[in-house]
C-alpha cells in the first residue's frame, strides 16, 4: 500500500494506486484522508514552539497512524503482515531519508509489518506564535487515563516533580484524563492531542502503531520546555508495568503479532536511538520496567488518590466496544483484576464478564482466558524459562534477570486471579 502524506500545498492529488493523506489540514474529498489539523490548532492555541525535527517526527507518526488505519490485515497474503510505502513531506528530508532504515526497523518490530519510507521537501512548519509560551516544567509524563499512568504520575508528584501531562484523547477517556491531571499534585499542566487520522477506506482495528503517536506528542512538548531550550535533556516518563510492556506471548499460538508491543523495551530503545540521531534531547524513562501492575499499585506513594481514582481508570482493550465498560476477560483486564487482588484493595470496576471461572465461551472459554490458563500451566516449576522463551532475547534489552523475575511474579498474579475464580 502506498501513501503520500503531505500538506495541501503539495498539489499531487488522487495519484493512481496511492492514498493521499492531507497533513495538518482537511481532506477536501472522500477520496483522500487527513491527519493533524487539531494538533496544529492545539500548538497554536498554547503558543508552543517545538523543535523542528520534533515537528517532523510528529508528521511521520501521524502518517504512520493513517497507514495503520488504512492497511487491511485481512487482505495481506498471510492475513496479518502488511507492506507500506510512505512518502512524507518534512522540513529536513536529507536527515530523515538517512534515518529511514531506523524508522523501518522500529515500526517493523512495533507492528510486525514492512515499512518503506521516502521523505520529500514541502513539510509544513509548526505555527509561529506572536508571543511564545515556554513551559517551565522540567519533564513530561504520558497520561493515558489508564491505571499505570495514573499511578506513575502520582509517584512523580509525591517525589516533588511536576511534569507536563501529555494525553492522546481517546473517546471515553478524555474527561478522566482532565480529572486526573487536575487532581495530581494539586494540578499538572496538561495538553491533550489527537491526530484524528482519517482514511478514505474502512479502518483496520488492530492499531499496533498507536504508541508512536503518543510518544511523538510527548517529544513535541518536551522540545518546547524551558529546560530543553536551555540545552538540558528532558525526561519523558512512560509509566507502564513491566509485564504488559514485555507482553510475553502467552501460548505458542500468540507469537509476535498477536502480542502488542506498544511499550516493549526493545521498541522504546529503538525509538530512543531515533531521537538521539535526530539530536532531540529527550530521554525516555520507564521507572516500572521491572515491576508488575500489582506491585505498582502497592508501592504507589499516594495511596489515597490512587484508591479514589483507580476504579475509574481504563485498562480494557475493548473499552469502546462494550459501551465504555471493561470487558473483564481480555488480557489487559485480567492483568488489571490480578493487580487489584495483589494490591488488596476491593476492585469496584464494573466488568461485563465478571465470573471468569464460568464454563462457557463468554468466560472461561474465551480465548484470552484460555490463553492465560495455558500460560499458567506451561509456566509451572521448571517450565517457566521455556514459557518465557525468546521474549527477552531482543538486542538492547538490559537487566534481563530482573525482567525475567518480574515476568514470573506477573504470572503469579494472574495465577491468583484464576484461582480466585476457579478457572480450570
Amino acid at each position: 500500500m502506498r501513501l503520500l502524506c503531505a500538506p495541501a500545498a503539495i498539489g499531487r492529488l488522487n495519484e493512481a494506486g496511492t492514498i493521499r493523506i492531507m497533513l495538518y489540514g482537511q481532506a477536501g474529498s472522500d477520496q483522500r484522508g487527513s491527519a493533524g489539523a487539531s494538533v496544529r490548532n492545539v500548538v497554536r492555541r498554547e503558543r508552543l514552539a517545538p523543535a523542528l525535527r520534533a515537528w517532523d517526527l510528529l508528521s511521520i507518526a501521524m502518517s504512520v497512524m493513517a497507514a495503520d488505519a488504512a492497511g487491511q490485515r485481512k487482505e495481506s497474503p498471510d492475513g496479518w503482515t502488511r507492506e507500506f510505502e510512505l512518502e512524507i513531506a518534512v522540513s529536513d528530508p536529507a536527515f530523515w531519508n538517512a534515518a529511514a532504515g531506523m524508522l523501518s526497523g522500529a515500526l517493523g518490530f512495533l507492528t510486525t509489518d514492512r515499512w518503506v519510507f521516502r521523505f520529500t521537501h514541502g513539510g509544513e512548519a509548526p505555527p509561529v506564535p506572536a508571543q511564545v509560551f515556554v513551559p517551565p516544567e522540567e519533564g513530561v509524563v504520558l497520561l493515558s487515563g489508564g491505571l499505570d499512568s495514573l499511578s506513575g504520575a502520582l509517584d512523580l508528584a509525591a517525589e516533588g516533580s511536576r511534569p507536563v501531562a501529555i494525553s492522546k484523547t481517546v473517546r471515553g477517556d478524555g474527561a478522566k484524563q482532565v480529572n486526573f491531571a487536575a487532581s495530581i499534585g494539586g494540578g499538572l499542566r496538561h495538553f491533550q492531542f489527537n491526530d484524528n487520522a482519517r482514511v478514505p477506506v474502512t479502518d483496520d482495528t488492530s492499531q499496533r502503531a498507536r504508541s508512536i503517536i503518543f510518544l511523538s506528542f510527548g517529544v513535541l512538548v518536551a522540545s518546547a520546555l524551558a529546560s530543553y531550550r536551555e540545552g538540558a535533556t528532558v525526561p519523558l516518563y512512560v509509566c507502564e508495568n513491566g509485564f504488559i510492556a514485555v507482553n510475553p506471548p502467552l501460548t505458542g499460538s500468540r507469537l509476535g503479532s498477536l502480542s502488542t508491543r506498544t511499550a516493549h523495551p526493545y521498541f522504546l530503545a529503538q525509538f530512543q536511538d531515533i531521537l538521539a540521531a535526530a539530536g532531540l534531547r529527550v530521554e525516555i524513562r520507564t521507572p516500572y520496567a521491572d515491576q508488575t501492575k500489582g506491585e505498582m499499585l502497592k508501592k504507589c506513594a499516594d495511596q489515597a488518590l490512587l484508591r479514589m481514582f483507580a476504579a475509574g481508570s481504563t485498562s480494557c482493550g475493548r473499552f469502546q466496544r462494550y459501551n465504555y465498560h471493561h470487558c473483564g476477560r481480555c488480557v489487559p483486564c485480567q492483568v488489571r483484576r490480578a493487580a487489584f487482588l495483589n494490591w488488596g484493595v476491593q476492585d469496584t470496576t464494573e466488568y461485563v464478564f465478571e465470573a471468569l471461572g464460568r464454563d462457557d465461551t463468554d468466560h472461561a472459554g474465551f480465548d484470552d482466558v484460555r490463553s492465560v490458563g495455558m500460560a499458567l500451566a506451561a509456566g509451572k516449576g521448571d517450565g517457566f524459562d521455556e514459557w518465557v522463551g525468546s521474549a527477552l532475547t531482543w538486542p538492547q534489552i538490559q537487566r534481563r534477570d530482573a525482567l525475567n523475575d518480574m515476568l514470573r511474579r506477573g504470572l503469579d498474579e494472574l495465577g491468583a486471579l484464576h484461582a480466585k475464580y476457579g478457572v480450570k
